[in-house]
């Protein structure tokens, strides 16, 4: 492992703890470009994950902006989901397709600019039709498999449907993130065993994440503006996606 690594973790979790996310798409862009093992990428990014969305979470509820009641559907659904995911035996080729098409998908979805607001009546809402916590079981089994902790999918269709104000959703992507990071790798533990082999060798980065989110989750803002940051952010993973697809396609 390169020293830039746990340099480039702390930064992530400092960047996506200031509004709830954990950093998981850009955890696995980056291990990608550093060639870690496939068998290594959920573990070390479901791990870093728990690390920083506990962090943001706590702050979060501490604020009171966490409702229990609201968040608790979407969490029972994708709890079990995220441990069925961890266990599901998947072959290399179908992984990475996952993760290239998950990246992708975290790439647009990071640089689509949010409007959020006050609860109202929008259509997207009304064609949800009050179905959001459903969202829990598909993002909760992506989570298991690929290692993203699903709040950075979950987060902009609740804004898009305006289902809450901004630091709710905020709150309830952090628990999100949080529950299904420990659901997605314990499933992931009890399918690889408990000492992946390799897995020592990334020792720094859950101290890198760690430092990153207690300074991101305290502060809330940063040198860049958020919607910068974002949009880096968007652009290095969908770049990452890109040479993802460009692997896939020659190897078939």
């Amino acid at each position: 492992m390169t020293p830039l690594l746990p340099a480039l973790f702390f930064f992530v979790a400092l960047v996506y703890s200031t509004v709830g996310f954990a950093g998981g798409s850009s955890y696995l862009a980056l291990l990608q470009i550093h060639g870690t093992p496939s068998h290594l990428l959920p573990l070390i990014s479901l791990g870093c994950n728990l690390i920083v969305s506990a962090q943001g979470f706590a702050q979060f509820a501490r604020a009171g902006h966490f409702s229990l009641r609201r968040s608790l559907p979407f969490v029972a659904l994708s709890v079990p989901a995220a441990y069925l995911g961890g266990l599901y035996p998947i072959r290399e080729k179908t992984f990475f397709f996952l993760l290239a098409l998950s990246l992708s998908a975290a790439g647009i979805l990071l640089l689509v600019p949010l409007k959020p607001g006050k609860p109202v009546e929008t259509p997207f809402r009304r064609l949800m039709g009050g179905f959001e916590p459903l969202l829990g079981a598909p993002l909760g089994l992506l989570s298991g498999i690929v290692g993203i902790g699903g709040g950075i999918f979950l987060a902009p269709i609740l804004h898009l449907a305006r289902w809450a104000p901004e630091r709710e959703i905020a709150a309830l992507a952090a628990c999100f993130i949080f529950t299904n990071s420990i659901s997605g790798l314990a499933g992931q533990l009890q399918k690889q065993g408990w000492h992946p082999a390799g897995l020592e060798s990334y020792w720094l980065l859950p101290f890198a994440v760690l430092a990153g989110g207690l300074i991101g989750a305290r502060s809330g803002a940063l040198l860049l503006p958020a919607v910068r940051i974002r949009q880096i952010t968007g652009l290095l993973v969908i770049l990452v996606a890109f040479n993802l697809w460009m692997k896939i396609l020659r190897g078939a």
